[in-house]
């Protein structure tokens, strides 16, 4: 955080060179004149990939602000059965994940019921709290935070062996459009995952996450805390069972078969 007070004359900052005895005053000078023959070298940044990265998507919505029932009921399924800490379904198999991370509202209001169930808490921010719009501006905003969490993950040592949820916004998961309109820049997680480079996926990962997709997992599995692209990338389906086997259930990139009366958008 930037400091709002202005700094005290140098003459009385704890250093200044006036204050120094005399052998601290030869030290910075012997050092000044080192600096002149060679630069410092500077620690290159840490790498340490987590361990697994779970990706999915948010529920179904009804308006920019909130999510349809659907997908209220989604974002409980998840927390009860594919997130779940006791679930014998759950992807986590109990191990507490090192944080269930959201990036827009309706991403916040799927990974709630989630966080509640680990007895955890969603990192928020003003963004976040923002009704999501679709357009460049808005696009733009969520890039920056994008590329903030995914350079995060692959270089802060906190995430070394651990898991990380990612509740995501299916724009930046992947999409090929986006990554055209920012020409030059690196804006999904497909990009800023490396996730083009993940060796035996035929196919390869796909450029977008369609539309009517909200019911599948990404799962990126590193081989070492150093690997900037996963070892393996794998899908799962959620295939719900009751209370939430009614829960639609469509192919990839097939249109999602919405319950008669839904209020999704």
């Amino acid at each position: 955080m930037d400091a709002s007070a202005p700094l005290p004359p140098a003459s009385s900052r704890p250093g200044h060179r006036r204050g120094l005895p005399g052998r601290a005053r030869a030290l910075l000078a012997m050092l000044g004149m080192l600096a002149g023959f060679a630069p410092l070298a500077l620690p290159a940044p840490a790498e340490a990939a987590p361990k697994r990265i779970i990706i999915v998507r948010h529920g179904e919505k009804l308006n920019p602000l909130k999510l349809c029932a659907t997908g209220e009921e989604r974002a409980r399924a998840l927390a009860a059965q594919y997130l779940s800490p006791t679930s014998p379904m759950s992807l986590l198999k109990g191990e507490r994940p090192a944080a269930i991370l959201a990036i827009t509202l309706h991403t916040l209001e799927t990974a709630r019921p989630i966080a509640a169930a680990w007895g955890m808490r969603v990192p928020t921010n003003a963004l976040m709290l923002t009704p999501i719009r679709n357009n460049r501006y808005f696009n733009s905003l969520i890039n920056v935070q994008n590329r903030k969490v995914a350079r995060d993950l692959l270089e802060n040592p906190r995430w070394h062996g651990t898991t990380v949820v990612l509740v995501w916004e299916h724009f930046h998961i992947a999409s090929a459009a986006l990554e055209a309109e920012f020409a030059g820049e690196e804006v999904t997680l497909r990009q800023l995952l490396h996730l083009d480079q993940v060796k035996g996926v035929p196919g390869g990962v796909p450029a977008t996450w369609p539309n009517p997709t909200f019911n599948y997992f990404w799962i990126l599995d590193y081989d070492s805390p150093t690997a900037q692209v996963p070892a393996r990338f794998t899908t799962v389906r959620q295939n719900f069972a009751p209370p939430f086997a009614n829960l639609p259930n469509n192919a990839w990139g097939t249109p999602e078969q919405l319950p008669p009366g839904a209020d999704c958008t």
